[in-house]
This record gives C-alpha cells, structure tokens and sequence, in this order.
C-alpha cells in the first residue's frame, strides 16, 4: 500500500475520528434502508408488463466523445464499469484505512475477522460448486454466495439499537472489509470483463508506478491522482480485467499521512468522506434499480425442480456463510491465534454468521458476470434476492434471542 512516510506514533480514536467504524455504522445503516427500497422498486417495476420500459431506460445508449475518441456503453454499462468504480475505490479507501489504523493493523486485531472472512468465503464457494458440479452453464458462479452485503448487514443490526454490543458491530464490519477484500480478489482473478490483453495492463502498471512516487512524496494535488485514475479506468476496461478493480488500485495509491490534527487532514480521509455520501446514496441506490429487476416467478422451478444455480446460492448464503464464518472463528479461538471481543458470546457470533448471508450487492455484481444465459442470470438474481431476505429475517431474530434487553442476564455459551 506504500505510505511509508505515516509516522509511526500516529494514534487513531476509533470512536472520534471522522471515517471510523462509528460513523461508517450511521452510514451503512441508512445506506442499507435506501438499497432496500430502491430494489423493492426494481422488483416491482420488473414483475409488470405495464412497466417493462423501466428496465428498457438502462439499455439505452450513453457515450463520452473527446476530439476523435468515442466511448459507448449502455447505461447499466456505465452504472456497472463507471460508477462501480467509483464504489469499489472507496471500499479500497475502507480496507486501506482499518488495515493502517483500524482493526485491521495489527495480527491481533485481525487475525478474528480474517479467519472468519475465509470461512464465510471458502465454505459458500464449497458448497456452490459441489451443488453445480459438472454442470458448464452455472458452475462458475460458485463466487456469488462469497459476499456480504454490509450495508443491508449493519442495517438489520441498527434495528436493535444498544442490544448489539459494540464488539460485535466492530467485529462484523473488520469481517465485511476483509469479505470484500475477497470478492475483489475473485472479481479480478476469476471474473474477466473479456480476454486479457497484456498491452493494456502494462499501461496499468506504469500508471500505478507514477501513482507510486506521488504517494511516495505525499503529493497533496487530487488531479495529480483523478487523472491518472480515470486513465487506468480505461486501461484496466480495455485490458479484459473488470474495470471497476481500478478503483481499488487507486485507492491503494491515496496518501495516508497523518499530520498533528490526525486522519481528518489526509487526503485518503478527504476522498473517503467526500465520496462516502455520492456512493451510499446515490451509486448504490442506481446500482439496485439498475440491477435488481426481476419478476419474483417460480414458474422456473416447475416440472425439473429447483435449479442448481439456486440451490447453490441458497445453502451457500443461508447455510455456508454462518457455518464458514462460526467455524473458522471458534477454531481460531481455541488455538489461541484470536479472542473473542469483549462482551461477545459464541451464541451471538452464530446469529451475526447468520446475517452475512446477506449478499447484495456484490452479490449481484458477480452474478451478472458468471452467466451467459439471461434466463440462468435471472434465476440467480432472484435466488440471491429470496435468500438475503430470509438471512435478515433468521438474523434478527438470532440476534434477538442472542442479545438480551437491558437487565436481563444472557444465558452462558462459553
């Protein structure tokens, strides 16, 4: 990540500082009531013949035209490639900053939701890609049920208030910085847009080799950093890599320097908190509408049965994410490479597992990309649709009957 020049006496308070968990828990949580609605609205938009020039709005043509050079892509396209990216940077700003100064600095810190995270990702993908085994039209969707959404997650959580303890908000949003470090891993490896091209991603690399140097030397000039990333924008798009990863790279490049009035005065923090509100209420909101539509029609299940590809998502979100994530978490414990937070109880680690099955956003991102058939496409957006409502609804109550009123004395699991 660079940043060599961070002081290493540069104190961060989690509860104050502009950017921290606190804050980014008030964000996600209106964040994931929006997302909520605005995919409701996309359902019901979709379920309608009367209203199929709803989904019509998306494919119709936007392009950016400069001197000779054109740029064409379909507005879905430019919500996907274009804006996306602009999502996937301030998630990288997120990992960046809890990887520096969060609770992700240290193996200590980490070493709980990196575990957990690994087995909300490895146990979903098992079991996807045992369910789809030997069948070439939905067996590489095995990534869709890898992701947490965190927004619908930590809105659900918001819901009761001070019941949650602190320690298990923290240790579920370290965990949905570390899943989405993931995905973004599996997005770039295993998700190409198109056949790589090798040329582009050279000019990837030089891009990133000058970003380099200007963190090196803390320059503080944003146009110094937006114009070489929208540059590699292009580049990783014409390279074959999802375009969208450009914006984690950028992010990696942001300086972090802290100066005597803490995180406020870098500039990673000034990206991430003047972006912070463009991306949870409005890229996000337009990510839904563009992409959530789909008739809920069980017709597709009729006479074969339920497909594959939903049976995949649905144990692999609602049976392998809080399997995956409880596992890993208490076999870590035991071997004494993590501890539990203060105040959390193995019962109310289960119930948080449960609501990771929550996977939207990325969720449908990935879905897009795995499928050729629109029809299969469709079967997995309301497969994921279906299962994150159900993970919400089992990961309230989980959580209820885990996390006590004031007063009432927990039952003990550990």
């Amino acid at each position: 990540m660079s940043d060599n020049n961070i002081p290493k006496t540069a104190t961060v308070h989690e509860g104050s500082r502009p950017g921290g968990i606190s804050t980014m828990l008030h964000s996600e949580a209106a964040t994931g009531i929006l997302l909520l609605i605005c995919a409701m609205i996309s359902v019901a938009m979709a379920s309608f013949p009367e209203t199929a020039w709803f989904d019509r709005i998306w494919e119709n043509a936007g392009s950016i035209t400069i001197a000779g050079f054109t740029l064409e892509m379909s507005l879905r396209h430019w919500i996907n490639d274009g804006l996306m990216a602009i999502f996937f940077f301030v998630v990288g700003l997120e990992i960046k900053r809890e990887m520096l100064f969060g609770q992700l600095s240290s193996i200590r810190k980490s070493a709980l939701p990196i575990m957990a995270a690994i087995g909300g990702m490895l146990v979903p993908a098992g079991i996807y890609a045992a369910l789809n085994a030997g069948n070439p039209e939905t067996a590489g969707g095995w990534g869709i049920p890898m992701a947490t959404d965190i927004a619908f997650a930590i809105g659900i959580i918001s819901l009761l208030g001070s019941r949650v303890p602190a320690g298990l908000k923290i240790f579920l949003t370290a965990l949905a910085i570390v899943d989405d470090l993931g995905a973004i891993i599996v997005l770039a490896i295993f998700y190409p847009s198109h056949a790589l091209h090798l040329g582009w991603l050279l000019y990837v690399a030089v891009i990133m080799a000058i970003l380099f140097i200007f963190n090196r030397y803390n320059l503080k000039n944003r146009a110094l950093y937006i114009i070489p990333g929208v540059l590699m924008w292009y580049f990783t798009y014409k390279s074959g890599i999802h375009a969208t990863i450009a914006g984690v790279l950028l992010a990696m490049m942001i300086p972090a320097k802290c100066t005597g009035e803490g995180m406020k005065d870098s500039m990673m923090h000034k990206f991430e908190h003047g972006l912070g509100p463009v991306v949870n209420f409005l890229i996000i909101p337009l990510f839904a509408l563009a992409n959530a539509g789909v008739a809920i029609d069980f017709s597709s299940f009729a006479g074969t049965g339920i497909p594959a590809v939903s049976l995949g998502i649905f144990f692999g979100l609602l049976i392998g994410k809080p399997a995956g994530i409880f596992l890993l978490s208490y076999l870590g414990v035991k071997m004494r490479l993590a501890s539990l937070p203060e105040g959390v109880r193995w019962g109310q680690v289960a119930a948080m597992g449960v609501l990771g099955g929550i996977g939207f956003t990325m969720s449908i991102f990935i879905n897009s990309l795995a499928f050729q058939d629109p029809e299969v496409t469709d079967i997995g957006k309301m497969s994921i649709l279906i299962t994150s409502a159900l993970a919400a609804v089992l990961g309230i109550l989980a959580l209820k009957m885990t996390c006590p009123k004031a007063g009432r004395q927990p039952l003990k699991t550990n």
